[in-house]
């Protein structure tokens, strides 16, 4: 899916987790929802890798594994997924650490463990 922006990349995802969520429900493990997730998008045209390992820099010395993503649609945007009680403000710190160590301007945190898919879904921006 070629010349899509992080915006109607993000779209796309979030009527994905939609879909999943209003099927599923909440209740589910984590990696449950991974594995949905990245067939729904494939199934969708999206190019999305999961559980990628990306290395980072720190004092001229490249780490191999700075951290690992839930998902990289597009090699635009980030999802991290959870399927826990309540997402607390460390998850959201995590995710924009990873959008600056990447250069990536966008990232979604979804929690899958919620009523209302809406309630679970942020946006996270680094200068987007």
């Amino acid at each position: 899916m070629n010349n899509l922006d992080e915006n109607q990349i993000s779209k796309k995802i979030v009527n994905c987790c939609y879909k999943i969520h209003t099927t599923l429900g909440p209740g589910l493990l984590e990696s449950v929802y991974l594995e949905i997730l990245t067939h729904e998008l494939r199934k969708s045209g999206m190019k999305c890798e999961k559980e990628v390992g990306i290395p980072m820099r720190y004092e001229d010395v490249k780490f191999d594994l700075g951290f690992r993503a839930d998902l990289i649609v597009e090699d635009l945007v980030i999802v991290e997924l959870k399927a826990i009680e309540k997402v607390l403000p460390v998850h959201k710190k995590q995710l924009m650490t990873y959008l600056g160590i990447t250069g990536m301007k966008l990232g979604l945190l979804v929690n899958f463990n919620v009523n209302l898919i809406k309630e679970g879904i942020e946006r996270v921006v680094n200068g987007l």
